[in-house]
């Protein structure tokens, strides 16, 4: 008789090599107590909540930072503005005469003495560069020459065309002449 013609009643016959379980063996099974479990589960839900919260609160904590940054340079773009109107400005000053001291000559100094004050008080502050040692950050080598005793190497020569910061930022890099050992 092969398996496949056992009927539903009768039991199958138990080959070599199987193992067999007596009904009256006792099985152990380890069962989790429902308290512990449900104890577990919540610390690891503390632990995760209590992680995600420091998470939430590092967001926060950037954003504001983000904020407080954005509303302190908010005026960058402007300031940046401005300077090339003030740079407008000194370029017709310089085209003035001495002699022809007249009224439009005066207008343009007032005017461009009250931009520069409204810019100072916004923060905007011109970058000293001439014999200071050069700052790659601040400034922008356009030309070198020979050092001298006068200025060192690594120093700057003359400035072609003033910088300036707004707060603690480069607003525009001075254009400088430095001297090297070349």
């Amino acid at each position: 008789m092969s398996e496949d013609d056992v009927a539903d009643d009768e039991v199958p016959v138990i080959e070599e090599g199987m193992e067999t379980m007596d009904i009256g063996e006792e099985i152990e099974v380890e069962v989790q107590d429902p308290l512990e479990a449900a104890l577990e589960r919540a610390e690891t839900a503390e632990k995760e909540i209590a992680y995600k919260d420091a998470e939430i609160q590092n967001v926060r904590k950037r954003m504001m930072a983000e904020k407080a940054e954005l509303i302190q340079y908010s005026g960058m773009g402007l300031a940046r503005r401005m300077l090339t109107v003030l740079a407008d400005v000194d370029r017709a000053l310089a085209n003035v005469d001495e002699a022809d001291e007249g009224p439009m000559a005066q207008g343009l100094r007032l005017t461009r003495n009250k931009m520069w004050h409204e810019l100072q008080a916004d923060g905007v502050t011109a970058i000293d560069a001439k014999g200071q040692k050069f700052d790659p950050a601040k400034m922008e080598a356009i030309t070198t020459i020979p050092a001298s005793e006068a200025f060192p190497a690594g120093h700057v020569v003359d400035v072609l065309e003033a910088g300036y910061m707004y707060k603690q930022r480069v607003l525009t890099a001075t254009r400088v002449v430095v001297a090297s050992e070349d």
